[in-house]
Parts: C-alpha cells; structure tokens; sequence
C-alpha cells in the first residue's frame, strides 16, 4: 500500500510524527539510552559508537548487551581505551552480540584507543572528511584510519563502508545522535565541528519499506544507492535537518506497522 501525499501533505503528515517520536520517552526503548547514561563528552561518544556498532537486530537484546559492555569498561568507557593494559582486555573475551564477538571488541578498544591518542578523537577524524552535505567520505576515510594498526581481517566487517554501496545504517544513526542537536534532549548534539544537514538518514528496514510506501524511495535494496535517493528526498523536505525524518520513518514502521 502506498500513501499518495502532495509534497505539502506529507511534510506535514512527517512534522508531525517528527515531533511525536522525537521526544524524550523515546529514549526508553532506544539503544541512545546507553551514551545518555554519561555526561562526559567522550564518554557519551564512545558509548554511543560502540552501542550503534551492536545495533542490529532485537533492541531488547541491543540494550542489553550494550549495557554489558559499558560494565566490562568498568561504566567509564573514555578513561579504560586510553588507559587500560593488556591484561585488562583478557575480560572482554567472553563478550558476545550476534557475530560481533570477544576478539571485535579487543580490536575495537585497540582502534579507538589509537584514535584519541593519534588522532585527538572520534569527532576530529570525521570532521576531517566532511562534505558541505554529506559524511559517506568521511565515514569512508574513517574506516581506514580505525584500520591503520594491525587488527584482525574479520572484524573489518563491523564499520560499512558507503564508497562500497553500503547504507552504512549504524554509523548514520551514531552521526545523528552526535551531530543533531534536537532541543528535545533525544540527540546530543555535541559535536560543534559538524552541521545536521550534512547528516543521512539510517536506512533500515523499517525506514525504507516506510519511505517506499510514501513514495520517497523507489530503489528496493536497502544499500548506498536507496541512501542517496533517499537523503535527496529528504533534503527537498528540510535540508537544514534532513535526518530528523528518521524518527518519523521509524516511528510509523516500528511503533505504529505502517
């Protein structure tokens, strides 16, 4: 079923579940509740990247092995990557979340711990990258440096890569939650070097079977090209906050069984 709109008609029809969902009681149900348990800013980041790195499948099971890994950080995720000895990551080895494993996670701490050391942390190395309206190179070029040190092949598959036709659905949730300042204390919004309309919307399969459904995407691959298609439909609502979307698109697949 399609739901044929005007252009009007559905910005309208968007606003308004946009300002239903993107409300604080979304948090409740939400992986973002996992970096909304800190108030540091790299703290909040890191708990945010690697909540958004697990976020597939059951939110439920999300939440909970999120929460899992913030007790294995010892609730302090910033102070364990950039002070933690060899012998501490021997505790992450059980850690398991569908195919991200013990071993991913190790090389993850690893990475991370490079990237603040290195690299003077998450928002910097995707600052670097940006595009006026997009962050696929950056999250493109970002991959490469998460992977510049000796790091196991298998755990490569955990960070998309939009260059490579990916969605990259995770990385675009965790730029939103970082980016997006929605005055409604859902996003962040702490990352001042980066703007909401260079933002993507995640494309999963709530959100893309939504947007077909109301006409705003017609590919029928959830990959990097439904992305592209998608965000130009969105930028054409609000090209100032293109992303804020994704809370209605959710919202009507997830919440109501649009």
């Amino acid at each position: 079923m399609k739901l044929k709109l005007k252009k009007s008609e559905l910005k309208d029809f968007l606003d308004e579940k946009v300002n239903l969902y993107n409300h604080p009681k979304f948090i409740e149900s939400d992986p973002i509740q996992i970096p909304h348990l800190f108030s540091r800013k790299e703290d909040i980041e890191i708990a945010g990247f690697l909540t958004a790195t697990i976020a597939w499948g059951n939110r439920k099971s999300i939440i909970k092995n999120a929460n899992r890994m913030m007790d294995l950080l010892d609730h302090s995720p910033f102070e364990f990557i950039t002070q933690h000895e060899a012998s501490d990551l021997e505790k992450l080895t059980p850690f398991v979340h569908r195919t991200f494993n013990g071993s991913d996670f190790m090389q993850f701490i690893k990475s991370l711990n490079n990237i603040y050391k290195n690299h003077h942390g998450l928002e910097s190395v995707f600052a670097q990258h940006a595009e006026p309206k997009s962050l696929q190179n950056s999250i493109h070029q970002f991959k490469k440096v998460f992977f510049e040190q000796p790091h196991l092949e298998r755990t490569q598959k955990h960070i998309s890569d939009p260059l490579k036709n990916s969605a990259a659905k995770r990385i675009n949730m965790f730029l939103r939650w970082m980016v997006r300042n929605d005055n409604n204390g859902v996003d962040f919004g702490i990352w001042q070097s980066l703007n909401s309309s260079q933002l993507s919307c995640p494309l999963d399969v709530h959100s893309g079977n939504v947007a077909r459904k109301l006409g705003l995407l017609k590919r029928k691959q959830n990959d990097g090209k439904a992305l592209d298609e998608l965000d130009s439909a969105l930028r054409k609502l609000d090209a100032s906050d293109p992303v804020k979307y994704d809370f209605a698109l959710f919202g009507l697949g997830v919440f109501e069984g649009f």
